[in-house]
């Protein structure tokens, strides 16, 4: 299976997380996207330092566009695979919706 296709897979999985498994629905908050604003941010500056220098490379057969990293296009951003941006937004939801959840299943039950 490509990058591309488990990217894809993985938002939607985080989505379905969240919206439909949880409930805790962070994508509907103001406060989710500020804070997923922050860290993509970051991410980019990541990931365009790693694969802008060769360090992670990628196949070409298996993201869109080519292997050769290039600032903005062919599939990249900021040298970047676009997959990589879809693939940290799913991570990234994944884990707050988990914490949330958690958290709000602890706020519940009596405390010892």
């Amino acid at each position: 299976m490509s990058y591309t296709a488990l990217a894809v897979l993985g938002v939607l999985a985080a989505l379905v997380l969240d919206r439909a498994v949880a409930r805790t629905r962070l994508t509907g908050t103001r406060d989710w996207w500020s804070a997923y604003a922050i860290i993509v941010f970051f991410q980019l500056i990541t990931n365009g330092w790693l694969t802008g220098r060769g360090i992670v490379r990628y196949d070409g057969d298996t993201i869109l566009g080519s292997d050769r990293p290039v600032l903005v296009g062919d599939g990249r951003l900021l040298y970047a695979p676009v997959e990589d941006l879809a693939f940290g937004f799913g991570l990234v939801l994944t884990s707050c919706v988990v914490w949330t959840w958690l958290g709000r299943r602890a706020g519940e039950g009596p405390r010892s």
